[in-house]
């Protein structure tokens, strides 16, 4: 005690007593007492759950405060066995995080590969806080890496808030995949979140969101709110999109709206994860302005070669999808062939080229006659209007003729509405009239065309080509009637040409297509399985041409499914399945509205039926087929019409591509996206030059040498990225990923453990439910509780009051021809509403302890204690985050000998039988029993488990903060000199009376500044190495009997039987051993009394196999098997040996020796303390040789 002496109530206040009365219901431990004055002092006590907390005390308080002996605070061990065990299953699968590490795996719709394991558990979760950008090529399913690293947070109680910000047009996919592969329920965010805020922070509402980008980050308001709250996690999709660049004078940035967004979540987030396949688009400095949103010190400033050399490790991961592998070692993609179908036009097709591109070239020279006149908005609506119709043309003939046909339609509207004011002899309204009518269409550019992209919403989509059909069809240069009837008549003589070449039936592209669905579907592969191609247009109109042509080839309409802008997200999603499932659905006609946010690798072949302006879009596209579960080789054909301006371009460009890289095929093409990507112009811009000028040899020629070097250059640019960036190009170690994962199977809880603990708890609360197929069952009553507990916990993710099906077992969720099932398992509300319920009612079980009896034939001579301690162990940064979290079993025994058990021993032992109450009395009566061995236990928990792990973290953190305080100090002081020289240079000119935009005390002040910051960064890097053991928690208590110690208690002996028993268990396991090595695996024995199984054997490719070994005594009917036992086998499934060995009198070559594999599926989960006693025979009848 500190401070004045006290009266004499306090006086008897001391660090390191135990009190009731000072917090409500529980006895807490003293840490210190502050004296205030004689009658008044300051109390700081830990609690029974590890926190702490501190009160003033009265002279009137002390009187109510009660100390608490050693003895007092021992455990009674009076509560029940099962309600113990059914309490101390809820607490361990509530933090299933801390016993299985990889429980979002095991409780996920996944089945996710060697890459997304090591990005989610070597990358991802050991970062604390996260900064961290996920560049795997497209295809590598960066979504079910964000799905499980959110859900490992959540189930590890790390995270509350989440969002994930994403393009418009991907959304609803993130919220589908969340809740169907995670169980975890996200809202979209929406306009009637706003509304139903009333003023309040509508983002403080809402814990778990997905928000549209541009939604977010072109409103101030909601940027502002944004600014207001936290978030636990942040992960942004498609991140390349939050961009900056510099401007050309004084270093001062140029922030997009996006890059504003995404620094503010990296401000506001504790963890954040950015997702791209694209990061670098080759301008170093843009990428490093990019980065700096991880990290703002390892990335200030301007970058410039030979000054800055900063590598990205420990902030992103990169791999190319040629790196990408399965478990087996094979390649996770498979190859891909891209061919260019060159085909000539038809005399009449080559007629009705020649003139609309003639047409097109003459409108588009008044266009610019009229943009440059000063009405712009007119003329590239014209412009627009134009270039659209020019790719119908080289769409399909019916493209160009609807499309012909309704423009003429609208133009002789104008053309009537114009006449009609004319007769009325009003000049001057004939002119406003036709302004007016121009100003009524919407404004757009070919930009907007290609632009349209993942940050579109279904809705907008449609209005966007509701807005184009306006265009297209009503855009005109005509000013006067004369000029208006000029172009109505061309547009008459081209619809002309247009019907001929329908009526002649020559279309020479469908000829091409046709034959290519003969040879790879019509002529079938020989296996008799259904091959499916993707047929890609731009045009609705060629859409329902191609609907119509190719129903009629395969003479039938079910042959065909389409998917287009109009098509609404259900009816999407539909024609996927029927598409993917239905053997007679064999060709998916689609425009790029199905190249966003479908995977459909159901499909191995694909054509571009009309090639995208924009080559980032036939990248999009062979994605959607080249993707994870692909197992053919995937084949594309693009179509070129030869001898056509725009074709001339493309089949230029496509054989380049081929010329110079295979291997970078895909990677290129994103590159060639960029709108700079040939000598500062776009392929657009290159495609509308080919259409006007495009019959000039010297312009056909000059666009040759653009596209050469646009290629070349691209080609350059990756090279010179992987040469600048080696670091982030990450190689998969197979080995070391298998490894990982069979280490953490031991301690998986899903499906048999989980069953258990659901099943007995669920019915315990009043809840009904029945079997029904195998591995399944219905729920047909929730308890009201339950529903208002799962209320309570989480309102966004609301339980039912009945299931039609349920099941532990992912692979049960949806069988064929049976209704779908909820899976159960940590994370799902109802799971997680009967845990809270029944820790409510039970846990004081826990905290009285109770008693446990072993029955195992290897036990101890004497009782021991058995605790749950739990374990925790945090940082010293700002945050504090908790960088490990655990559960320890230690058992204590009378000589003090502790030993620590990672898996729970009381899964092993019986609830005592009524005979036994007397010799259990007795053995509770004894010294040690009654003794508080908290401290003990606590100390050597903290020793042989805490301080070896803080031990391990230390050395970990290390080195990764010593890295990162090299490169913030490099990069730091580099530019706190350069700054410092620009403040001389800058004194200097001022002196000489020349002041300039940045002023030398500017340059000083930022200088400055840059050293605090380092100063403060290097610090807080400090703190990330220094941890924090928090004192252990003891969760529960239990005193563990040997059976024979009761048995010797009540005057039995048994000592005989004992030793051969022991004898026939050795031999048992030599046989297995021996068998184990003979087949060619790598066999252990487990320690004495390990839970669950006696021997772990390893097989050549790295797989464990767990062994559960019994041997039969000659005469003995049955064997014994443990609750723990046959829930660990049904856990472990296929990887789970029951080894059944006949001890032969005659000596150990006589044994014989049988496996049994899914021995006990047939038992029913249970958390009762009950072992099993089954019939050898039964087994034995059932099992094979060891394999």
């Amino acid at each position: 005690m500190t401070g004045a002496e006290t009266t004499s109530g306090l006086a008897v206040l001391r660090p390191g007593q135990r009190l009731r009365g000072l917090v409500p219901g529980q006895t807490v431990t003293v840490i210190a007492v502050e004296v205030m004055d004689p009658t008044l002092v300051e109390v700081f006590y830990r609690e029974e759950s590890g926190a702490s907390g501190g009160r003033m005390v009265t002279e009137a308080d002390a009187a109510d405060l009660e100390p608490v002996g050693d003895l007092e605070s021992a455990p009674a061990f009076d509560g029940d066995p099962d309600e113990f065990r059914l309490a101390a299953e809820a607490l361990r699968i509530k933090y299933a995080a801390l016993y299985d590490p990889m429980v979002a795996v095991n409780s996920s719709d996944v089945d996710p590969l060697p890459h997304q394991i090591r990005a989610v558990y070597e990358e991802l979760l050991p970062r604390l806080p996260l900064r961290f950008l996920l560049a795997d090529d497209p295809g590598a399913g960066k979504t079910i890496m964000a799905g499980l690293y959110i859900k490992e947070l959540i189930l590890r109680s790390d995270c509350e808030r989440a969002i994930v910000v994403a393009p418009g047009g991907l959304v609803e996919q993130w919220r589908e995949e969340l809740a169907t592969k995670f169980d975890l329920r996200f809202e979209v965010f929406n306009r009637q979140m706003i509304d139903d805020a009333h003023g309040r922070n509508v983002f403080a509402d809402h814990n778990r969101l997905i928000a549209r980008m541009d939604q977010i980050s072109r409103n101030e308001d909601l940027m502002e709110q944004l600014s207001e709250v936290n978030w636990d996690v942040a992960v942004v999709d498609e991140a390349h999109r939050m961009s900056a660049h510099y401007s050309s004078w004084a270093g001062e940035v140029s922030e997009t709206k996006r890059f504003k967004l995404g620094r503010l979540l990296s401000e506001t987030a504790h963890n954040l994860l950015l997702m791209t396949a694209t990061p670098h688009a080759g301008k170093e400095e843009d990428f490093q302005l990019f980065m700096s949103l991880l990290d703002r010190d390892r990335f200030e400033g301007q970058y410039r070669q030979g000054v800055h050399r900063t590598d990205t490790k420990g902030l992103m991961r990169r791999m190319v999808k040629e790196d990408l592998l399965t478990f087996e070692g094979k390649p996770l993609f498979p190859e891909r062939r891209a061919y260019t179908v060159a085909y000539e036009l038809s005399p009449a097709e080559r007629e009705l080229y020649d003139l609309v591109t003639e047409y097109v070239r003459t409108e588009m020279g008044r266009a610019e006659c009229i943009s440059q006149a000063g009405d712009r908005k007119r003329g590239n609506n014209v412009g627009f209007a134009l270039t659209v119709l020019q790719r119908r043309l080289a769409s399909s003939p019916e493209a160009i003729l609807r499309s012909l046909e309704r423009r003429q339609r609208r133009l002789e509207d104008r053309l009537r509405e114009l006449t009609r004011i004319q007769e009325m002899a009003n000049p001057a309204e004939e002119e406003q009239t036709a302004a007016w009518l121009d100003e009524q269409l919407p404004s757009l550019s070919i930009h907007d065309y290609e632009d349209m992209d993942l940050e579109t919403t279904d809705s907008e989509r449609l209005q966007f080509e509701t807005k184009v059909e306006k265009v297209v069809d009503r855009a005109t240069a005509a000013r006067t009637i004369p000029e208006l009837r000029t172009e109505i008549t061309t547009l008459e003589d081209l619809i002309r040409i247009a019907y001929k070449v329908r009526r002649l039936d020559d279309d020479k592209k469908w000829v091409q297509l046709r034959t290519i669905l003969d040879e790879q579907l019509l002529a079938g592969d020989g296996t008799g399985a259904a091959r499916k191609i993707i047929i890609f247009t731009e045009h609705r109109d060629t859409l329902d041409y191609l609907d119509q042509r190719i129903s009629a080839q395969f003479g039938r309409s079910d042959a065909v499914v389409r998917i287009h802008g109009g098509t609404s997200r259900e009816e999407r999603m539909a024609a996927r399945e029927k598409f993917t499932h239905n053997p007679d659905t064999v060709v998916l006609l689609a425009t790029d509205a199905a190249g966003e946010g479908l995977n459909l690798q159901r499909a191995h072949l694909m054509v571009n039926y009309d090639l995208p302006w924009n080559p980032n879009r036939i990248e999009q596209r062979f994605g959607r087929i080249h993707r994870i579960g692909q197992r053919e080789v995937c084949h594309l054909w693009n179509m070129v019409a030869k001898d056509t301006r725009e074709g001339d371009v493309f089949t230029r460009l496509l054989s380049k591509i081929e010329q110079m890289s295979v291997a970078y095929n895909g990677n290129l093409f994103n590159v060639l996206g960029d709108d700079d990507a040939f000598q500062e112009r776009s392929l657009r811009d290159l495609l509308i030059e080919a259409i006007r000028y495009g019959d000039r040899p010297e312009v056909k020629a000059r666009l040759d040498r653009i596209i050469d070097a646009g290629v070349r250059d691209g080609l350059d640019e990756m090279l010179a990225e992987k040469a600048l960036h080696p670091e982030m190009f990450s190689a998969l170690d197979l080995d070391e990923v298998r490894a990982r994962m069979e280490k953490a199977r031991e301690r998986r809880l899903q499906p048999g453990y989980i069953a258990a603990f659901f099943l007995s708890a669920f019915e315990r609360l009043g809840g009904q439910v029945r079997k029904r197929e195998k591995g399944r069952y219905e729920i047909t009553r929730v308890p009201t509780r339950v529903i208002d507990i799962a209320r309570r916990l989480n309102r966004w993710a609301p339980v039912a009051d009945q299931y039609e099906r349920i099941t532990f077992e992912l692979h049960l969720t949806h069988p064929e021809g049976q209704p779908p099932a909820t899976l159960i398992a940590p994370g799902q509300p109802l799971l997680h509403a009967v845990i809270e319920a029944t820790i409510e009612d039970l846990g004081s079980a826990l905290r009285h302890g109770t008693v446990l009896v072993d029955r195992r034939s290897q036990q101890a001579e004497v009782p021991a204690l058995m605790y749950t301690v739990e374990q925790r162990i945090t940082n010293s940064a700002p945050g504090t985050d908790t960088v490990s979290h655990h559960f320890d079993y230690p058992i204590l025994e009378p000589d003090g000998t502790v030993t620590v058990s990672a898996a729970p021993p009381y899964l092993d032992y019986d609830a005592p039988q009524p005979g036994e109450a007397a010799a259990i009395a007795s053995i509770l009566n004894d010294e040690w029993v009654k003794g508080n061995h908290e401290k003990t236990v606590r100390a050597n928990s903290y020793r042989s488990g805490m301080q070896p792990r803080m031990e391990e973290i230390r050395a970990r953190l290390e080195i990764e903060v010593a890295r990162t305080g090299k490169q913030v100090r490099e990069r730091l002081l580099a530019e706190i000199n350069h700054w410092d020289r620009e403040y001389n240079r800058l004194e200097d000119l001022e002196r000489a009376g020349t002041i300039g935009r940045v002023r030398a005390e500017t340059a000083h002040a930022k200088a400055r500044q840059l050293e605090k910051r380092l100063e403060r960064r290097l610090h807080e890097l400090a703190l990330h190495t220094k941890l924090v053991a928090v004192p252990g928690v003891i969760r529960s208590a239990a005193l563990i009997v040997p059976s024979r110690l009761i048995a010797a208690e009540s005057g039995q002996e048994a000592q005989a039987g004992t030793r051969a028993t022991e004898e026939v268990e050795r031999r048992a396991v030599e046989a297995v051993l021996a068998a184990e090595r003979a087949i060619g695996r790598n066999p252990v024995e487990m320690p004495r009394n390990n839970p669950g199984y006696d021997i772990r054997s390893t097989d050549d490719e790295g797989r464990i196999h767990y062994i559960e070994v019994k041997g039969r005594i000659e005469g003995a009917d049955t064997f014994a098997i443990t609750t723990n036992e046959v829930t660990f086998a049904q856990t472990q499934g296929e990887r789970h040996r029951l080894a059944l060995v006949q001890v032969s009198p005659d000596g150990p070559e006589h044994d014989e020796l049988r496996y049994v594999t899914d021995a006990f599926a047939h038992l029913e989960p249970s958390t009762t303390t009950r072992s099993y006693n089954e019939e050898w025979r039964d087994y034995w009848n059932r099992g094979g040789p060891p394999r």
